[in-house]
């Protein structure tokens, strides 16, 4: 399993990279991705309002399941991984890299601070 350390991570499998201009970029974690299996479907909620912290804003379908996605810090989405479209297998093969769900503008940046780092992550999975 990767967990790149430079990430924050969440205790729904989600991680959190601050982009360093107050836009972040999220994803699912390896260790969910290989939990859900073959993914096949993503669907993120197309919306202009803010999303809170922990709320969804849409959802993962594997083969064996459907997975709610949780947002990591309030924000508004600023773009969609349109790649998942055609290709949502790319969250298996590459979570933290053309895998990623979306770009948000962060509200409260300041949040990020609730998350977990690398080493608190592995201890709960």
């Amino acid at each position: 399993m990767n967990f790149p350390a430079e990430l924050k991570y969440t205790p729904e499998h989600e991680w959190i990279r601050d982009n360093g201009d107050g836009t972040a970029t999220v994803g699912i974690t390896d260790f969910a991705q290989s939990e859900l299996g073959d993914i096949v479907f993503v669907e993120i909620d197309e919306n202009d309002d803010e999303i809170a912290k922990d709320e969804t804003f849409g959802t993962i379908e594997a083969v064996k399941t459907v997975s709610d996605l949780y947002m990591p810090v309030s924000g508004v989405v600023t773009e969609i991984n349109s790649n998942l479209e055609d290709n949502p297998e790319t969250v298996n093969d590459d979570p933290y890299g053309d895998g990623w769900l979306v770009k948000i503008k962060m509200s409260n940046p300041s949040e990020l601070d609730d998350l977990m780092d690398a080493d608190a992550y592995q201890e709960i999975i």
